[in-house]
């Protein structure tokens, strides 16, 4: 009575390999679910980015706004006539700064 009990436990275990670990099994498909829905987000990424080159493309054979602004920022392009003002970034103060007294001595 206990052979036929260990022999169809066998069995089942035998059975339930492939679908748990085998080629086609369970975890394989998790894997190419998981693998899948990355690409998935990737492709959504590049299709955006696509997007946005396509108007980019669009802009610049339509119209002089966007080939203007290029020129500017890219190039530093002006127009006839214009004047071309660049105002330098005050640098950074240190942290600790000595400050002068009325008798010329440094301090912190």
């Amino acid at each position: 009575m206990r052979w036929p009990v260990i022999l169809l436990l066998m069995l089942v275990v035998a059975l339930q390999y492939p679908l748990w670990l085998g080629r086609g099994g369970w975890l394989r498909v998790w894997e190419i679910d998981n693998d899948m829905q990355k690409q998935h987000a990737h492709n959504q990424r590049l299709e955006q980015r696509n997007a946005r080159l396509d108007a980019e493309v669009i802009d610049l054979k339509s119209g002089t706004d966007a080939i203007e602004e290029r020129a500017r920022y890219d190039l530093g392009l002006v127009r006839p006539g214009e004047i071309f003002v660049q105002v330098p970034q005050s640098p950074e103060l240190p942290k600790e700064t000595a400050t002068v007294t009325r008798g010329g001595e440094k301090e912190k």
